[in-house]
């Protein structure tokens, strides 16, 4: 119990640079805490104590395997926020080239 409170805990900080952050380069950190923290949700959701691979042996017992499905879900994740991450790299790239800024506040006054 006290891992998914620390699960949500990082959660937290992300959300806080997201929300609370006037540079877009804080609030691209944000945006990647957050995600990760919540591909570290799915994975402790499919965790068991002393589970094993989900590999079907016909002199093995079926009983406490571990999910894969989460962890497939994760590897798409990861690769879709790979992705995300680049994206917004490249528009606060673009905002620098223009606006000679990172703070979300100055680029507000900044219209034209």
């Amino acid at each position: 119990m006290a891992i998914y409170l620390l699960c949500l805990s990082f959660f937290s900080v992300g959300l806080y640079g997201i929300l609370r952050k006037r540079n877009i380069i804080k609030i691209i950190i944000g945006v990647i805490i957050a995600e990760y923290a919540v591909n570290l949700f799915f994975i402790l959701i499919a965790y068991r104590i002393e589970g094993r691979a989900p590999i079907y042996s016909p002199n093995a017992e079926i009983t406490n395997m571990v999910d894969a499905l989460p962890q497939a879900v994760v590897l798409t994740s990861i690769v879709i926020g790979l992705a995300t991450t680049v994206i917004l790299i490249a528009l606060a790239m673009r905002i620098f080239e223009k606006y000679g800024t990172f703070d979300i506040t100055k680029i507000r006054d900044l219209r034209g």
